[in-house]
């Protein structure tokens, strides 16, 4: 779950698996795999973090993401 906040200052949590999208225009819209959309005052790249962190924080961002090893297998200098 990941904390943000609503346009009217109310405070929510959302489930980070859920998130479909993240859109700035210009307020963050986060729009679910449901199909709702939310409207926070965090700003797109604070909710991605926030995401990112959550996914790492329960081991799913290591098993879906490459390697930080850009050179490619078997490639010699």
């Amino acid at each position: 779950m990941i904390y943000v906040t609503r346009l009217n200052g109310s405070k929510l949590h959302i489930n980070a698996l859920l998130v479909e999208s993240v859109e700035e225009t210009p307020d963050t819209i986060i729009t679910l795999t449901t199909g709702k959309k939310i409207m926070v005052i965090e700003n797109s790249s604070d909710v991605i973090r926030a995401i990112r962190h959550y996914l790492r924080s329960i081991g799913v961002l290591a098993a879906v993401t490459s390697p930080t090893d850009t050179q490619s297998e078997g490639a010699t200098s």
